[in-house]
């Protein structure tokens, strides 16, 4: 028997004929979808120290459950002393099964563990996809406390298939995402 996330199942039986009834969609196929999650960390200290690049991308690895990549400056910054090519963030893309596991584990058992909690803001992008950050990657059970040198920050992007804000909104809505109670633009 293959394992398949509950988001997943929760996605099929009850999100998609939610949003058909909600907008009045004629296929399934017209449903907008999660296609993607992007885990993404900027280290910029990493120019004076070399290990916080190592370090993030281990963190992140382990946060997301697959290997982390680096990315690299695209131009000189003589303000920052940043070359072309060296190494200032981590990121991460999650597909499929491991991003409905790693959103499950975001909505239950992180977001939750963030101090004074009472909601993520509601700004979309315009095109239906959803960008949310955090300012301490502790938050996350899989990283252990007694190892961490540093506190930093994390982006995710929430990508979707939605055409409006209100599509994306519904979905992730569906989905979970503890949305602060405001008025929607």
């Amino acid at each position: 028997m293959k394992y398949t996330p509950s988001l997943q199942t929760k996605y099929s039986k009850e999100i998609i004929p939610a949003l058909t009834k909600e907008f009045n969609y004629k296929t399934v196929m017209q449903v907008p979808k999660l296609e993607k999650i992007i885990l993404n960390q900027g280290v910029g200290q990493a120019v004076a120290d070399k290990k916080l690049i190592e370090t993030a991308q281990d963190e992140l690895t382990i946060i997301a459950g697959q290997k982390a990549v680096k990315t690299y400056s695209k131009k000189d910054i003589s303000n920052f002393k940043l070359r072309k090519g060296m190494p200032i963030g981590v990121k991460v893309t999650l597909r499929r099964s491991k991003m409905y596991e790693f959103l499950e584990r975001l909505i239950c058992i992180s977001l939750p563990r963030i101090r004074d909690f009472n909601g993520v803001n509601s700004k979309f992008d315009g095109r239906g996809n959803y960008s949310l950050g955090i300012q301490e990657q502790i938050i996350f059970p899989e990283i252990d406390l007694d190892k961490i040198s540093k506190i930093m920050g994390l982006e995710m992007t929430f990508v979707t298939s939605a055409k409006t804000d209100e599509e994306g909104y519904a979905l992730l809505k569906e989905f979970g995402i503890p949305f602060k109670n405001i008025k929607k633009n």
